[in-house]
């Protein structure tokens, strides 16, 4: 398998959006990802949750800024949109997009589009409309719906990273503690999938729709 350097198209990823819709999501879909990032380079962040209020909120904040230590700049933004009613709120969701557009982005980290929760297709959908020339990878969230689908692009992961994103998951959301998914085999399991799907131990997993290769 072609490994190729993120910085290969065109060596200047300084500025990721990370957009999930509910506290978590960012995390378990591309968390270690944003880890090995930051750590490599002076990366400015933007990191935004949808939907979230409450104890949520407070655990999104708090965990974003824990992942987001090695960032050279972390924007944060917490969103209070209902969290499963999105679509019902389209008009205004697509407005918070559209405040996005000051990001201009090298890299948007965003659902995938065949995701079965509402909440996480629109997110992908008006990714797509708002950003119509930059570089989407779509990362995947396990659920009950059982919607894990065939990504195309692999990030290998050292197993301290892996480490560190279960571990930061697991200590900031503890409101999900008791959820019948939420657990540290689960999202070990994942990784450890995607890591066999690359040849390599662990491996987060992204889908690319569209991708430019220079011939230079």
């Amino acid at each position: 398998m072609l490994g190729l350097p993120l910085t290969a198209a065109g060596g200047n990823v300084e500025r990721v959006l990370a957009i999930g819709s509910h506290a978590d999501d960012i995390e378990i879909g591309c968390g270690a990802t944003l880890l090995a990032l930051t750590r490599k380079r002076p990366l400015h962040v933007t990191w935004v949750v949808i939907a979230a209020s409450g104890a949520r909120a407070d655990e999104a904040r708090r965990s974003a800024e824990a992942f987001l230590t090695d960032a050279a700049n972390a924007d944060v933004r917490i969103l209070e949109f209902r969290d499963s009613f999105l679509p019902y709120d389209g008009g205004k969701v697509k407005e918070a997009f559209e405040d996005l557009k000051d990001v201009d982005p090298d890299l948007v980290l965003t659902h995938t589009r065949h995701d079965l929760h509402q909440d996480h297709r629109l997110a992908c959908e008006l990714t797509w409309n708002t950003f119509r020339n930059h570089l989407i990878l779509e990362y995947e969230v396990p659920k009950f719906d059982g919607d894990v689908g065939v990504p195309n692009v692999f990030v290998p992961l050292e197993t301290e990273l892996v480490d560190t994103k279960v571990d930061l998951i697991g200590k900031h959301f503890q409101t999900q503690s008791g959820k019948h998914w939420f657990d540290e085999e689960l999202l070990r399991a994942l990784m450890r999938l995607r890591g066999m799907e690359c040849a390599t131990r662990y491996a987060e997993a992204f889908t690319c729709r569209k991708l430019s290769l220079l011939p230079e």
